[in-house]
């Protein structure tokens, strides 16, 4: 048996969206379960996002301090955004978020992972990119307001980001990931083995 996850899609009998903020609202949506049953279910509505895993030719990671305010931390992170325009080719808004975030851009891209983040209460999809050939990128930086105004900016070792993932030091959940399955890329098939840039995207269909 191939180990998949597959597309479904139970009935709904009625929706409403009882929430619409900025970027994101709260849908209701009535389910209809296997045995006839209706039960309601509330879930945020995400646009989906985009993340990167840079890493330098010293093998060290590009992460970003930022405060967070839900969880009243100031976490450790990689480079990440939303996708504003909806059919955006993540690739194209990971770039930029590099470029914003970090002011720094890439030759070589690759697809690391894709995630749902929180499928039980959020439809959010995020992609993962792998980012080499590092290097400081032209033009002017990126004016930042708001929480990315205080933001940190460092270059760590891949083994001391896996120490505080394990140790439990370090929660952000793309950087979690990203750091995991750069490891496992490496101790698997290679870096070079991952997908291309532009592999496709179900989750967030998109135009080359």
């Amino acid at each position: 048996m191939t180990i998949k996850d597959t597309p479904e899609e139970w009935e709904v009998r009625a929706t409403e969206t009882p929430f619409k903020g900025n970027k994101t609202s709260v849908r209701t949506d009535d389910v209809v379960m296997p045995n006839g049953s209706v039960v309601r279910r509330d879930y945020q509505v995400h646009p989906g996002s985009v993340a990167v895993v840079a890493v330098d030719d010293e093998g060290r990671v590009l992460v970003i301090r930022q405060y967070r305010h839900p969880v009243r931390h100031k976490l450790w992170e990689i480079p990440a955004g939303l996708l504003d325009i909806p059919g955006e080719n993540p690739l194209h808004a990971a770039q930029r978020e590099l470029y914003e975030e970090a002011h720094v851009k890439a030759e070589d891209w690759r697809v690391l992972v894709d995630l749902y983040t929180t499928p039980g209460g959020c439809d959010e999809a995020v992609r993962i990119f792998l980012a080499r050939d590092l290097s400081e990128a032209e033009g002017q930086r990126f004016e930042v307001e708001d929480e990315e105004a205080d933001m940190e900016l460092s270059r760590v070792p891949v083994d001391e980001l896996l120490r505080g993932v394990l140790a439990g030091d370090l929660h952000n959940n793309c950087l979690v990931t990203g750091v995991l399955s750069l490891i496992a890329a490496q101790n698997g098939e290679g870096l070079d083995a991952l997908r291309p840039a532009d592999a496709p995207w179900p989750a967030r269909p998109f135009e080359a």
